[in-house]
């Protein structure tokens, strides 16, 4: 008997074995497939994505918008203005890294989910795709050159992350 109760079982050659239980299979319930079709919905999927990333941008601009330091703009504020001018500086950073991360949220979002259900595959190239898509469309404003380098980078920042996080297997 093994240590856990259960008896130990070995191969022909005396090796012990590494059996595996098989679970049974559960069909999903009516309230699991009505869930799973809300989030199949590119649009839902989207707009989530869209406030998390505005969300994200948020707690980003309070972090970033506190770390300047408003000596540099005038050396003889008083503290009083100094927290003035750091609480303007938060709240300004805040919105302007809201709307950033929202937009890029939600076009990489919108996207990969379109490209998903265009394809009927779920690998990496969708998201490859899609980055270049949001990195271009991010970028399209300071001209071609600038969207033809923010879609290359996007793309291949997307792929790494998904090869990090290893989502495809």
């Amino acid at each position: 008997m093994a240590e856990s109760g259960e008896p130990k079982s070995s191969t022909a050659d005396g090796a012990p074995s590494t059996e595996t239980k098989i679970e049974p299979f559960r069909m999903p319930t009516v309230e699991e497939m009505r869930a799973q079709e809300v989030w199949n919905n590119c649009a839902i999927r989207s707009a989530f994505s869209g406030v998390v990333g505005g969300g994200l941008g948020i707690f980003m601009g309070f972090l970033l918008g506190a770390l300047d330091n408003p000596l540099m703009h005038d050396p003889d504020m008083s503290a009083k203005k100094q927290f003035i001018f750091t609480a303007k500086q938060m709240g300004s950073r805040s919105w302007s890294n809201c709307k950033t991360f929202a937009l890029m949220g939600l076009v990489f979002s919108a996207a990969e989910c379109v490209i998903e259900k265009a394809r009927a595959k779920h690998d990496v190239t969708n998201t490859a795709v899609a980055g270049c898509v949001t990195g271009g469309a991010m970028s399209a404003r300071a001209g071609p050159q600038a969207a033809c380098y923010g879609c290359a980078g996007f793309a291949a920042f997307s792929v790494l992350i998904e090869k990090f996080i290893d989502r495809h297997t």
